[in-house]
């Protein structure tokens, strides 16, 4: 409705003449091209809808009616076929800027109030976001990529035409092209004093409104283009984790880490123990399946001699959607032959710390309304230590008994017994499954501060070296940072009878998961957000891989979404992805 108001309101408000210009000025038209329409729209603007009277501004609503859409279109588009009709194409090729509205910013900030700096000439281009009219004068706001700047429009800085253009066929929404002097207006704001201007390209549909801006969340995602319109901050989110992403490269690029590239689509899914997502290949006749992770094929890189790798890339996972997940995420991998997970923590710390410093500068601030410590060194716990802190159970001391260890867990508030027991518990093979299960509901959460996890049990951890000092325990860590897992590391297995038989047992513990969510089925109705339904199979290549001999390595897996949600303050995934999964609107 904004949009169609400064429209109406531009046809009966004119400009005021303060300043001469040179013929040659005078006579410079518009630089759009004919292009004709297709009888379809010529159509559709016959029965042009008359638009609806002005509202008052404390009723409208947070968003735009359809009505009020199809209205607003049906003009614009009236406004395309019109130009068009007068020789002007309004979807322009090219312009030249001289500037961007930062630049213009910066550059002219010693300008007095109502100084003209007649000898600048400038040229910019950027969207239309604000229109207002004061008697003669117009004044628009123009944004780009770097910011705004305020368009200061006087009658006699342009041509007859120029005028008639400006005042019938603009509208907010629009991509303009300016060029002029520059002015600081006598209330000190810095404008480009418009002598010349050209519609780059004609908007059709409104923004959101300007005293509401877009506030439905599901089109923020579902719309992210209006999104970064309407909100322009939301852009600086994107900036953010692209300087992420360069600083994640630069760090490794500094410890002679290589990047490399490993497939997407695979014979077997591997590396984690996810759902995938599987596709059929037509001309090789095959399943397919995006991958769950990239370790495999990066160790089969340190099997053929690089000692150094590592690759950002997106993953595929075929489970649930929530704040913390998307069915696509991105994480950066990395193996380094000769070294231990000792030494993957101190590359996780680098890691941040350096992002951390290229975003805010400093290593305190805030998340979520809680100030969060960077400063080295981290806190380092062993998991069974933690779950002892927060239940008071030492699962030590059950040994291999896993229905004690299950007893035990039922006994804490917070875990469901009965009919109604998470299906998770019920099908947990050992001891080390039980540990898990309790550790990820009492202790995940509470793991604000920066915290590395020690020592995972071999049970849950089928590609890490075992514990050289405790037996039944894995060289392995996962990094927490605000109750999230932000990285996952191992001392890497590299004995290939030891790999072949920890990948049988998880093909069991699959099968098992399956049979126990098979009899769950058979009595809940329940979705299939942890169906075992799919295949697993042994990665037979990378298994001969390994027994040709892989050096000793420790390797790590970062999650960059959640790394930048924490950078970002953002607090779900869906804010740091520029356009997540979604589901289908009804």
């Amino acid at each position: 409705m904004e949009a169609l108001r400064a429209w109406r309101a531009s046809n009966v408000l004119g400009f005021a003449a303060s300043r001469a210009v040179t013929a040659a000025s005078a006579a410079r038209p518009l630089r759009l091209h004919l292009r004709c329409c297709s009888a379809a729209a010529a159509t559709t603007n016959q029965k042009q809808p008359p638009p609806p009277p002005p509202q008052d501004r404390r009723r409208r609503s947070a968003s735009t009616s359809t009505s009020d859409r199809d209205s607003i279109r049906a003009i614009r588009l009236k406004k395309v076929e019109e130009l068009r009709g007068k020789g002007y194409e309004p979807y322009a090729y090219k312009w030249d800027r001289t500037h961007t509205t930062k630049e213009l910013q910066e550059g002219y900030t010693h300008l007095e109030n109502g100084e003209v700096c007649e000898e600048a000439a400038v040229s910019i281009a950027g969207r239309i976001v604000a229109r207002r009219a004061f008697g003669k004068l117009v004044f628009m706001t123009v944004r780009d990529d770097t910011g705004t700047i305020q368009l200061y429009c006087e009658k006699d800085n342009l041509t007859e035409e120029q005028f008639e253009q400006l005042k019938a066929f603009i509208d907010i929404g629009d991509i303009l092209g300016a060029s002029g002097s520059i002015k600081k207006t006598e209330k000190g704001e810095l404008s480009l004093y418009m002598k010349n201007f050209e519609i780059l390209t004609k908007s059709l549909l409104p923004l959101p409104d300007k005293y509401h801006g877009l506030t439905d969340v599901d089109k923020r995602y579902r719309q992210r283009y209006v999104d970064m319109i309407a909100n322009p901050e939301v852009a600086d989110v994107f900036r953010t984790r692209a300087k992420v992403v360069s600083e994640i490269r630069k760090t490794m690029e500094s410890f002679g880490f290589i990047e490399v590239e490993t497939p997407v689509l695979q014979g077997a899914a591997g590396g984690a123990e996810a759902r995938p997502f599987i596709t059929y290949h037509n001309s090789l006749q095959r399943d397919l399946y995006l991958r769950i992770a990239t370790e495999l094929h990066l160790k089969r890189m340190l099997v053929g001699g690089l000692e150094r790798v590592y690759e950002i890339g997106r993953i595929f996972r075929n489970e649930g959607i929530s704040t913390r997940h998307n069915p696509e995420f991105t994480t950066i991998e990395m193996y380094e032959a000769y070294s231990d997970y000792e030494s993957m923590m101190n590359m996780a710390e680098e890691i941040v710390v350096r992002c951390a410093m290229a975003t805010h500068g400093k290593l305190k601030f805030d998340y979520q309304g809680t100030e969060i410590s960077l400063e080295r060194p981290w806190r380092r716990e062993t998991m069974h230590s933690l779950v002892k802190e927060a239940t008071g159970i030492d699962f030590n001391s059950f040994g291999q008994d896993v229905e004690s260890a299950k007893s035990a867990a039922r006994g804490l508030p917070g875990i469901k017994v009965g009919s109604s027991e998470s299906t998770s518990l019920q099908s947990c093979s050992s001891v080390g499954h039980v540990l898990n299960e309790v550790f990820e509901t009492f202790v995940e959460s509470t793991l604000v501060q920066p915290t590395f996890v020690l020592d995972y049990p071999v049970e849950i951890s089928p590609l890490a070296k075992p514990h050289r000092s405790y037996a039944g325990l894995t060289e392995r860590f996962e990094l927490f940072i605000c109750g999230r897992e932000i990285g996952n590391a191992f001392s890497e297995l590299t004995d290939p009878i030891d790999q072949r038989r920890r990948f049988e047992n998880q093909i069991k513990q699959h099968n098992a998961k399956r049979a126990a969510r098979a009899k769950v089925k058979s009595t809940e109705d329940q979705g299939d957000e942890d169906d075992y339904s799919y295949e697993v199979c042994l990665d037979e290549d990378f298994l001969t891989s390994l027994e040709y001999g892989m050096p000793p390595a420790s390797g790590m897996g970062l999650g960059i979404d959640r790394l930048v949600m924490f950078l970002t303050n953002s607090a779900s995934i869906r804010d740091v992805i520029a356009f997540p999964v979604l589901k289908i609107q009804q």
